[in-house]
């Protein structure tokens, strides 16, 4: 794993964003900022994201008519394991290098330790566990999930034990609440 792309995920996970984008931002704002490489995705009229290989971000909107109202931006680690270096789209190479097919948590995790920005253990949507654990930046609002055990149809073979399935941001204390009471219940 190069220092650059190391670089590239403790930033996004201490600060919330992706090159500056938040998870607010319009699609043309993400667009100006990551290009016009990308699919395009719609669920309806209400729900929109764009693909750009590493990263998706999602948008919602009431009406047909409305403007885009960003929602979240996810980096999906997991998709590198397939070891197509396009995958992290031509601006995050420029700008951070080659990336390495797995992120091991506890690596991401120390480097974030040291830097004073703890992650805090949430728990896993249901339909998710105990295949994956997913820990929480409340300062960025940023989860990072990891492979915890391995499920023939639950992960990817691709990955290990340990390996960053995918970071997001925001989630929200809300939604965190919301996981908890779901496993009290």
């Amino acid at each position: 794993m190069t220092p650059h792309s190391l670089a590239f995920y403790v930033h996004t996970v201490t600060t919330g964003t992706l090159l500056g984008l938040r998870p607010a931002d319009s699609p043309d704002r993400v667009s100006s900022v990551l290009g016009t490489d990308f699919a395009e995705n719609a669920s309806g009229r209400q729900a929109m994201f764009r693909d750009y290989g590493l990263a998706e971000f999602h948008w919602h909107r009431a009406r047909a008519g409305d403007p885009w109202a960003g929602h979240h931006f996810s980096i999906e680690v997991h998709r590198l394991a397939r070891r197509d270096r396009s995958i992290p789209g031509e601006v995050l190479r420029s700008r951070y290098g080659r990336f390495a097919p797995r992120l091991r948590f506890e690596k991401l995790r120390r480097l974030l330790d040291r830097r004073g920005v703890p992650l805090v253990e949430i728990p896993e949507h249901p339909g998710n566990a105990p295949h994956h654990r997913t820990f929480w930046q409340p300062g960025s609002r940023t989860a990072v999930s990891y492979i915890a055990v391995h499920g023939e149809y639950s992960t990817p073979g691709t990955l290990r034990v340990g390996d960053v399935y995918k970071i997001q941001a925001p989630v929200t204390g809300q939604e965190v609440e919301l996981r908890r009471e779901r496993t009290r219940g």
